[in-house]
């Protein structure tokens, strides 16, 4: 009897744990990413807080306390604003939810035209890349752009070259 007891109490008394490489080492690597999140979120969502407190003008602010909630609050249209918000939100994430999963069943199956279909839904996606590249390379352009015109105009340039070719600009050009 007096074995069975003494195994059931030993069984019961948690064992203190070692903390092992293996158990620390995820948090190292995940702890630069906490950190970063903590900064980009976090001290935002704290930092807009302590501003709904306060009242701001041009020059200063003044601290009003729970004024400013309690006005939102008595607000009529505050309710209103609310429905609308929530449909839209639902609205606005179903039909693009629903959108792109049609999209992706219907580009996902072989048939007839498929690469025309895709070539028409994912250029809203392409588009705004390449006008972005064609724009900068139009700035760029030695002939033709104005950049290194104007730097020649400014004096900073003895003559409209390639801003990315040039050594002592292309660090710059970009900027």
């Amino acid at each position: 009897m007096t074995y069975a007891v003494s195994q059931i109490r030993s069984a019961a008394r948690p064992r203190k744990q070692r903390l092992t490489r293996a158990a620390i080492e995820p948090w190292l690597y995940l702890s630069p990413a906490i950190v970063l999140l903590v900064l980009v979120l976090l001290v935002p969502l704290i930092i807009g807080i302590s501003y709904s407190f306060r009242k701001f003008s041009a020059f200063k602010s003044q601290y009003v306390g729970l004024a400013q909630y309690q006005a939102m609050f008595s607000d009529h249209v505050l309710g209103q604003a609310l429905i609308n918000t929530l449909w839209w939100t639902v609205a606005s994430l179903s039909f693009q939810f629903f959108l792109g999963l049609g999209l992706a069943l219907l580009l996902d199956k072989p048939f007839y035209g498929r690469k025309v279909v895709q070539a028409v839904v994912f250029l809203p996606w392409a588009v705004p890349s390449f006008l972005s590249g064609l724009t900068w390379a139009w700035l760029f352009n030695p002939i033709i752009g104005p950049l290194p015109h104007w730097l020649f105009a400014l004096g900073l340039k003895a003559e409209p070259t390639n801003v990315l070719s040039d050594p002592a600009t292309a660090m710059w050009g970009p900027i």
